[in-house]
């Protein structure tokens, strides 16, 4: 199984969820967060922003679902603007354990 951690604009959450929940991913974790990319953050006028708001969506999937999910979050969290800086990013990692707290199973 795999974890994807998906780093997104706040605007984009709804049609990201909506989308990977008709595909059949429901089971997700989000999360408020706020930091910055390689542009180290955004300067309006003389004032710069350090920190900038999004949000995190994470989700464990079975290995042969990957590509789905990951097509999915990119075709709904892209701003679609040319060189856009902050449309987010995505993190794949293994897991190698889970379990369900009320039953103790293992979901591997």
């Amino acid at each position: 199984m795999l974890m994807i951690k998906s780093i997104i604009r706040p605007e984009k959450v709804g049609i990201v969820l909506s989308e990977l929940c008709d595909a059949g991913f429901p089971a997700v974790t989000k999360y408020d967060v706020v930091g910055r990319g390689k542009q180290r953050g955004v300067k309006v006028g003389d004032v710069h922003y350090d920190e900038i708001s999004k949000e995190m969506l994470m989700l464990v999937v079975k290995d042969e679902d990957k590509d789905d999910v990951i097509s999915i979050i990119m075709r709904n969290a892209k701003t679609g603007e040319k060189g856009a800086f902050g449309d987010g990013k995505i993190f794949v990692t293994s897991v190698e354990e889970a379990y369900t707290i009320s039953s103790g199973s293992s979901e591997l």
